[in-house]
Formats: C-alpha cells, sequence, structure tokens
C-alpha cells in the first residue's frame, strides 16, 4: 500500500515537473516574439503625400530664384523657424523681408540625393543642394546638406522649419554613398544657409 502511495506521488510530481517545463518553453518562445513585435520597422511611404512634398519643394525652390515673397508667405508656418549658418535664428518675417528688399538672392539652385520621409501629419524633407547667390553682400556659392521639415494643419502642408549646414565632398570619407554624385540637370530643390563663417543666408 505504502509502495503504491509513493508511486502516485512520483507520478503526480513528475506531471508538475513536466507541466512546469513546458510552461518555461511556451514563455521563452513567446517572449522574443513579443519583442520583435516591439522593434519598429521600415515601411514603405506614402507615395501620394512624398509627391506633394516634391511638388512643394519644387515650388519653394522657384518663389528663392524669383524672390517671390507672395508664395513664401503662405508656404512658410507663422511660428517658422530656419537656423543660420552661424547658429542664429531666422523668423518667417525676417525670411521674407531678406528676400524682399533684395538682401539674399539666389541665381541657381540644384539639388539632388533627396530623401523624404512621412510621420502622420509630418513630413521630413533631407537633401544635397548646390546653390549660387549671395546674401548680405556675402557669396552663399557652395554645396550644402539641408534638412526641412512641412508639417499638415488642416489639410494645408506647411514649412516650419529647416536648417542647413556647407558639405566638403572631397573630405568626406564616412557613411554610405547614396544618391547621385552631383546636381540634378536644371534646379529641382530649395537652396540652403550662408557659407560664410560670420552670418549666412537666412534659412530656407
Amino acid at each position: 500500500m505504502r509502495a503504491q502511495c509513493h508511486s502516485t506521488i512520483r507520478f503526480q510530481e513528475a506531471q508538475g515537473i513536466a507541466r512546469g517545463s513546458v510552461g518555461i518553453l511556451l514563455l521563452a518562445l513567446w517572449f522574443p516574439a513579443a519583442n520583435a513585435t516591439a522593434i519598429p520597422h521600415p515601411h514603405p511611404q506614402p507615395r501620394q503625400i512624398v509627391h506633394i512634398i516634391e511638388k512643394l519643394e519644387r515650388m519653394w525652390q522657384q518663389a528663392e530664384l524669383t524672390a517671390n515673397t507672395a508664395t513664401m508667405a503662405t508656404m512658410l508656418s507663422e511660428d517658422y523657424l530656419g537656423i543660420y549658418g552661424d547658429g542664429t535664428l531666422a523668423t518667417k518675417a525676417e525670411t521674407i523681408s531678406s528676400f524682399k528688399d533684395g538682401t539674399t538672392k539666389f541665381s541657381q539652385i540644384h539639388t539632388w540625393d533627396r530623401k523624404i520621409r512621412v510621420f502622420g501629419s509630418t513630413a521630413v524633407v533631407v537633401s544635397k543642394a548646390q546653390v549660387a547667390g549671395i546674401h548680405d553682400g556675402d557669396s552663399l556659392t557652395g554645396m550644402y546638406r539641408y534638412t526641412r521639415v512641412y508639417h499638415r494643419h488642416n489639410g494645408v502642408w506647411q514649412i516650419v522649419s529647416f536648417e542647413a549646414s556647407a558639405t566638403h565632398p572631397h573630405k568626406q570619407k564616412h557613411g554610405p554613398k547614396d544618391g547621385k554624385d552631383g546636381p540634378e540637370n536644371g534646379p529641382v530643390g530649395p537652396p540652403a544657409p550662408a557659407a560664410t563663417p560670420a552670418r549666412t543666408a537666412p534659412p530656407k
């Protein structure tokens, strides 16, 4: 009788251990899967919005080349802020004023290697640009990499932020080589801020 009781107890203990092992195995299998779902993965960009942003980039570039401040006024948000090459800021009013009074002038703008990322109601544009122009008597001619941010409010996309910095392709030794090796034929995108160390062109 005692032997039978001991056998029953051992059998029950074995079942408990087996159930515990299965539970641990299932938990081990579930944990990586749960973590995998939490890791963000690249997703295709909405083509319709990308096309809209590309069109706006061309409109902005044309507005800068022709000093069309009326177009600039509609494309820049009221709280727009641009960053000069020396780190100072320019508001919407200051940016428009610099084109209206002729302080800033562009005679040529070429862009290439443009990338557009859309995050809900925000679109981020990163691109390279080669420009020719002046700001407050200083030359702006050179190559730049810029970032422009658009935000959609009430169905309208407007520029809320802009920043650019001068680049020196012959000195670049890191980062992937993406896009074309030079500017596109003909202007296709917006310019960048001043290249001079003291004060650069107002952000666009």
